[in-house]
């Protein structure tokens, strides 16, 4: 009698554990699709300070901005993300030298480095729109050594300038937004994380993503 409850309890820790472990192949596989589909619908802006003095963050900003107005102006009419890589891409030579003169013309001397590629970024809100951490496609700037404080924004859809009075971002961001994704994931981003299951999901995202599951693209 005693050997049969004993196989009974061993019988119920292997299916929970088998259920626990159903659950978490379940949970990372979900986590993993949507963070991709959800990277591939944007393209990001990623700006390193040589250091965290209020001089060099001043430069960052005053570098961050002549970038972005340079790539609105190249992408006013870009509807979709690999389109903006692409431009990006074609003109990554002029966005180096447009960063470099606006260092130098603010009496800096530092070098600067300019690249696309797939990094690391943490959960960031736009207004009233959020994105999970995790790897995305970008345009990263590193100015000098690099070792201040990041700066993070969405180049496609445009997220980088939202009026930060009323924290919303723009209708036709939105509208670009949700084209590049499906109705479930643009929920995910742009629902009130007041709802439960959107909150979870959103949640569960960036576990994953905060926790390094979500590796680079190659």
């Amino acid at each position: 009698m005693k050997n049969k409850g004993k196989s009974k309890i061993k019988m119920i820790f292997i299916l929970a554990f088998l259920l626990f472990l159903y659950t978490s192949v379940c949970a990372f596989s979900y986590a993993k699709t949507t963070s991709t589909e959800i990277s591939d619908s944007v393209f990001r802006l990623h700006v390193l300070a040589n250091s965290d003095s209020e001089e060099d963050q001043n430069l960052k900003y005053i570098v961050r901005d002549h970038l972005l107005e340079y790539m609105n102006s190249l992408c006013s009419n870009t509807k979709s993300k690999e389109e903006a890589i692409k431009i990006a891409s074609e003109h990554i030579s002029d966005f180096k030298e447009l960063a470099k003169q606006t260092i130098t013309e603010n009496g800096y001397s530092y070098d600067v480095d300019v690249q696309i590629g797939n990094f690391e970024f943490p959960t960031k809100t736009y207004g009233d729109i959020a994105l999970p951490a995790g790897n995305y496609d970008a345009l990263r700037v590193t100015i000098g050594e690099a070792k201040g404080q990041n700066w993070w924004c969405v180049m496609f859809p445009p997220l980088c300038f939202i009026d930060v009075t009323s924290g919303v971002v723009p209708n036709e961001s939105k509208e670009l937004l949700q084209e590049g994704m499906n109705e479930e994931d643009f929920a995910l981003v742009s629902e009130s994380k007041s709802n439960g299951q959107i909150s979870f999901k959103f949640k569960l995202l960036e576990f994953f993503g905060k926790n390094g599951f979500m590796t680079a693209k190659n």
